[in-house]
């Protein structure tokens, strides 16, 4: 049998009884580290060229990123050649560290510090596996085996440091693949290399606790890393730092709970790329600490800018439904969720706290539009056509019409398949509902009250073939439902009728919606006009001609013939 899960066995957790992690919350944001130029570049199929790193490593800094890891300089010529092209060419900015990893080897810390030479300041970036599994079965060799390595990496570091004494050194260690790694085992080498760099003494050091293969859900990363900060020395000297990686798909969620268990930095890659299934997502982590109120120190904003550099540099396209970045991640087919957001919407004041369904973030906050969010297909409901209408067209609709004209929307969307665009949206309207046949526009009306009600003069027609309505009612509807009956012998129930004052800068300043019932014959129309009365009668006037057909002059011959 190929797929069988007895050939797994479970990840042991932390026996630990004292967790205080589970009631922290966070705060502020972690100092982050952006490795998109090395961890993220060797995941590439085709590693980035010389412009790509530049333009990425531009966009970092844009961004707001303070430490960088520029690659691995003595592991390949193009890195190496990138490194002295900042350093030389001055492109660093005066508040931003590169960082540059080596393994513990004596000849790649050599050449890195060549690498580095002239830099301002930067950060040393040492490991060694440190794993059971790479102790057994790679390396071959035990735990006083292990250490050793890593502790005379760690004094070569510091050793090749003082060459170079015009640069600001920060030094770091990864236990590479910690998470596999006994946690006795692995305090006991961070240990070494501090006793080593002695960070009590000034020397800056990050302890970098690396998930290289996620082997466990988030909360079991959690204690591992308040287990770690519990029990080594130099703790208060040192600075905790995380690498999460994505092979369970909980990189974010692991690196969010390690901080609230006393992580202080997270290293990551924009859009999460990564070896396997990738690196922690500093855009999510970033943007789910601005869902929060927290500020980020990171300046997202211009996330169409991001996406398109970070896509141009890696070739690889951004997952449409990737959080906060994604073309389609505010967008709402569904009606449920468009009638809410709709209403929310409607409601929110400026300078309210957000708190809108289905949006956990201000899409207007990461540069995208309002025109985004609601979008219609076979899905959507009259709460989504009601807003587009809303939106784009300042056509406000009545609960009846919304309900009646999504149906209209539905069936073409089935038809054609797919997104409706707003533009067909109002094609749409105008066919169904908006649109006046000349026979039947309203050309000018007179109204008189007396103590019967109100008389209604009203002409209809084109500009070659116009015609005078008489009738009485109650109102100005009523009475030329009455014109109507007594001119055609049509018998009018109006059901409904809605009128709307439209804001400025629309060419029509009201909106009125009819449905009514003639000789039987159910049938709705609205109008765009100049006052809300003209709009009401013109609506009337349509909707009526859907009954009767919009050739005025015929309707008439043919009721005067019925008559004869």
């Amino acid at each position: 049998m190929a797929f069988d899960h007895r050939k797994y066995a479970a990840f042991q957790p932390v026996a630990k009884r004292d967790r205080r992690w589970p009631d922290q919350v966070i705060q502020k944001a972690p100092a982050w580290c952006a490795v998109d130029l090395r961890d993220g570049n060797q995941a590439l199929v085709k590693p980035m060229s010389v412009a790509q790193k530049q333009r990425l490593f531009d966009l970092l800094v844009k961004l707001g990123f303070k430490e960088i890891e520029i690659g691995f300089p003595a592991a390949s010529q193009p890195d190496f050649d990138f490194c002295r092209k900042l350093i030389e060419e001055n492109r660093i900015p005066e508040d931003v560290k590169i960082q540059v990893l080596t393994q513990a080897r004596p000849e790649l810390i050599e050449r890195t510090y060549q690498a580095l030479e002239g830099a301002r300041s930067a950060i040393v970036h040492v490991y060694n596996s440190t794993s059971t599994v790479q102790r057994e079965q790679v390396f071959g060799l035990d735990r006083e085996g292990i250490r050793d390595i890593a502790v005379r990496g760690a004094t070569l570091v510091k050793e090749l440091a003082e060459r170079y004494p015009e640069t600001e050194w920060t030094f770091q260690y990864s236990p590479e693949s910690f998470t596999g790694t006994e946690l006795d085992f692995a305090a006991s080498v961070i240990d070494a290399v501090n006793d080593v760099w002695r960070p009590d003494q000034g020397q800056p050091v990050i302890i970098n606790l690396p998930a290289t293969v996620e082997m466990a859900t988030p909360n079991v990363f959690a204690d591992q890393i308040e287990w770690i900060c519990d029990t080594i020395r130099y703790r208060e000297h040192i600075s905790i730092s995380l690498h999460t990686h994505n092979d369970r798909g909980c990189a974010v969620a692991a690196a969010e709970l390690g901080v609230m268990a006393g992580a202080d930095r997270v290293e990551g890659t924009l859009m999460g790329n990564g070896e396997r299934t990738g690196n922690m997502d500093l855009v999510t982590m970033a943007m789910n600490l601005y869902s929060q109120g927290i500020d980020p120190t990171l300046d997202l904003s211009g996330m169409a800018e991001i996406t398109e550099v970070v896509e141009a540099c890696t070739e690889i396209s951004t997952h449409p439904r990737h959080p906060y970045a994604g073309e389609l991640v505010f967008t709402a087919f569904s009606g449920s969720h468009q009638d809410a957001i709709r209403k929310c919407l409607a409601r929110r004041e400026e300078g309210d706290v957000w708190n809108v369904a289905y949006l956990p973030i201000d899409p207007f906050d990461v540069g995208r539009r309002y025109e985004e969010v609601v979008r219609i297909n076979s899905q959507s409901g009259k709460g989504g056509v009601a807003y587009v209408l809303e939106r784009d067209y300042d056509i406000t609709l009545p609960r009846w019409l919304q309900i009646e004209f999504s149906k209209v929307v539905q069936r073409e969307a089935e038809t054609n398949g797919g997104e409706i665009d707003s533009h067909t949206i109002h094609r749409l309207f105008d066919e169904h509902y908006l649109k006046v046949h000349a026979d039947w526009a309203l050309r000018s009306y007179d109204l008189h009250r007396d103590d019967e009600g109100v008389r209604a003069e009203v002409v209809v027609g084109g500009d070659t073939s116009q015609a005078t309505l008489e009738g009485r009612g109650l109102g100005a509807v009523e009475a030329v439902s009455d014109a109507l009956a007594t001119q055609f012998g049509l018998s009018v129930a109006v059901e409904a009728y809605d009128e709307y004052a439209l804001g400025e800068g629309t060419n029509a300043n009201a909106l009125a919606c009819i449905r009514l019932t003639a000789n039987g014959q159910h049938c709705s129309a609205a109008a765009l006009a100049e006052d809300t009365t003209s709009a009401t009668l013109q609506a009337l006037l349509s909707a009526v001609a859907q009954v009767l057909g919009a050739d005025r002059q015929e309707s008439l011959r043919a009721e005067v013939e019925e008559t004869v």
